[in-house]
């Protein structure tokens, strides 16, 4: 089994007060059965998210719109499970959905999970939506450390030329100033290499 369904049946499991619906859930590989969950009334969160995580890993596109609004919940494990699905999803749409979640400034607090995922998929949307993530984090006093950081690691990893600038000003950030010169150098180093 994988790791992390594993870690998330660990945690509904206890959602669920173990119900036989729950043993069902983990157990089924019947993709309907699983689909059917998403769209039935009444069904519990917990339920909703086990059909949507498990359809996910398989690429199965039809929990899409399901990991996307996990993706946006505040629960940042569900956030984690929600990201580790879509990663692997295989939906086109998948990195303009994280895009638009990573940018809205009335969501930067729950950002870190669509900010890490934009940085797994290398989607052409990933760089401009990192950049765009970071830039009101800049600002004196802004409370999003994490997601901050996490910006500057993923254009780190990525490796584009186009967040030099961005990087550059994060320098003077003390909190900041270790990961941006990080990410340069990796930047760098990638352009020694042909990139960028």
């Amino acid at each position: 089994m994988d790791e992390e369904l594993r870690s998330l049946l660990d945690r509904v499991r206890r959602e669920s007060g173990g119900s036989a619906a729950y043993e069902q859930l983990a157990a089924t590989v019947d993709h309907d059965e699983l689909t059917a969950v998403l769209t039935e009334p009444e069904r519990p969160l917990w339920a909703r998210e086990i059909a949507a995580f498990r359809l996910g890993v398989a690429g199965d596109r039809r929990a899409f719109e399901s990991l996307v609004l996990l993706l946006n919940h505040r629960d940042p494990e569900r956030c984690g499970s929600a990201a580790y699905a879509l990663a692997r999803l295989g939906d086109p749409r998948t990195a303009r959905a994280a895009a638009a979640l990573a940018t809205n400034e009335l969501r930067t607090a729950y950002a870190l999970h669509p900010v890490r995922l934009l940085t797994a998929l290398r989607a052409p949307e990933s760089v401009p939506a990192l950049v765009k993530t970071l830039r009101p984090l800049l600002l004196p006093h802004s409370p999003y450390g994490r997601v901050a950081v996490a910006c500057i690691e993923g254009l780190g990893e990525l490796g584009d030329r186009r967040a030099v600038d961005i990087l550059t000003e994060a320098l003077a950030h003390p909190r900041l100033a270790r990961q941006a010169a990080w990410a340069l150098r990796r930047i760098e180093a990638g352009r020694g290499r042909g990139r960028g």
